[in-house]
């Protein structure tokens, strides 16, 4: 029984080792090394709070306003619009407060286990301290920032999630570099960060081959199918036997599926990081200041700085300026952050009109799995996956019911 697991990011990594541990033969194949894609400059946070839909209301009605902003925290190049309109449909159609309730709940149930799976992960692997014991904090200038963020706060509430509200002496006993500005603060005790995402992924990819695993660098082009699937098919001529396939590529899965006549309404979210290495101030705990939609994390040895979303298709060229917006605004909040020593990067989150990933199995090929669009929570949302794609893919029963995941709910 040979199966085929396609993307070495931190999603198909996670599922390849889980499943060669459990007595699978696993092939991992991707076009580049383990973890060079989007899990190379995720911002390295395990964040159980950030499952909300992004279709709420509070967010899709500021979207006009952002992208007449050439700063906003979301930007659409023009070439591009055309090409976004079906997924953008699709997107306001999961804002209806029915589908929103059901979507909250959907990924609530993936987020309530998953600082527990990452954990247990991380002992299995011998990597239990490359996770940070402090918490999360989100940043408020004022109570009018603290309101415009309440339902966030609310849909927590609901879901008896922990967080604290902060005001500024707490804050700056817990950061000292924190600005002034900052009136009000929530900490969210089970929001952790990784010492370096990237180095996990190859930890894991290390250990997968140990286990016997085998990874195979090449780009996926077709699939041989019969009365099920038979083989995956390379750009250099290389077929690949398999007697299962699982497809985890991250933005790139939507190519993939097509080949397969399974089309899915997936998109590309793409990300800019600055990866600080002299940032002149240090830091405990990982931030995020909502108005200003920014991210900092103490990670890979400085301090990274992301956020924004641009919406460009997955081959235009990377607008470095995103990066620089998301510096400016860190600086706000951190004034003493010195930006040298640094690099900048671009990658592409999956993202699906509704927020909530794809796990499932094919609904049109026997031995075909889809584990897909998990949007800005693949490192949230990694060992989870890999649990559920394993029971489903050897048939146990699932710890939560994937119906909702299913790749042809759209």
């Amino acid at each position: 029984m040979v199966t085929v697991v396609i993307g070495a990011g931190i999603i198909g990594t996670t599922i390849a080792h889980d499943l060669q541990k459990r007595g699978r033969q696993v092939v991992l194949v991707d076009r580049d090394a383990p973890g060079k894609g989007a899990s190379f400059g995720n911002m390295a946070s395990i964040a159980v709070t950030e499952f909300m839909p992004a279709s709420r209301p509070s967010v899709w009605k500021q979207i006009p306003g952002w992208m007449l902003d050439p700063e906003g925290p979301v930007r659409v190049r023009p070439s591009y619009m055309l090409k976004l309109v079906p997924w953008f449909l699709r997107f306001i159609a999961a804002s209806r407060p029915s589908r929103l309730r059901a979507l909250e709940d959907q990924g609530a149930a993936l987020c309530a286990r998953s600082l527990e799976d990452t954990q247990a992960l991380l002992a299995d692997c011998g990597l239990s301290d490359q996770i940070s014991d402090e918490g999360c904090l989100s940043l408020y200038a004022n109570e009018a920032e603290f309101k415009a963020d309440r339902d966030h706060i609310e849909i927590l509430e609901r879901f008896d999630i922990p967080h604290e509200v902060l005001g500024r002496q707490a804050i700056k006993a817990l950061e000292p570099e924190l600005s002034d500005k900052i009136g009000m603060a929530v900490l969210f005790p089970k929001n952790r960060s990784m010492k370096d995402p990237y180095k996990l992924v190859l930890a894991l990819a290390d250990r997968f081959t140990a286990l016997g695993g085998r990874i195979e660098r090449g780009e996926v082009t077709g699939f041989v199918r019969s009365d099920r699937i038979r083989e995956v098919v390379l750009k250099d001529g290389r077929k690949l036997p398999a007697d299962e396939v699982v497809i985890c590529a991250g933005a790139f899965s939507a190519r993939l599926s097509r080949l397969l006549d399974e089309p899915i309404p997936l998109e590309t979210e793409r990300g800019y990081h600055t990866q600080i290495m002299a940032p002149g101030i240090s830091m405990k705990h990982s931030i995020i200041w909502p108005a200003r939609a920014f991210m900092v994390t103490p990670t890979a040895g400085g301090i990274r700085v992301g956020g924004t979303v641009e919406m460009a298709g997955l081959d235009a060229p990377p607008d470095y300026r995103r990066s620089k917006i998301t510096v400016k605004r860190a600086k706000e909040a951190l004034p003493n952050l010195k930006c040298e020593d640094f690099t900048e990067w671009m990658g592409h989150r999956p993202a699906l009109p509704d927020t909530i990933p794809i796990l499932s199995a094919s609904a049109r090929t026997k031995g075909l799995f889809y584990a897909t669009g998990h949007g800005h929570l693949g490192l949230t949302y990694a060992a989870t996956t890999a649990r559920l794609m394993r029971e489903l893919i050897t048939g146990a029963k699932p710890s939560v019911d994937l119906t909702p995941y299913r790749v042809n709910r759209f």
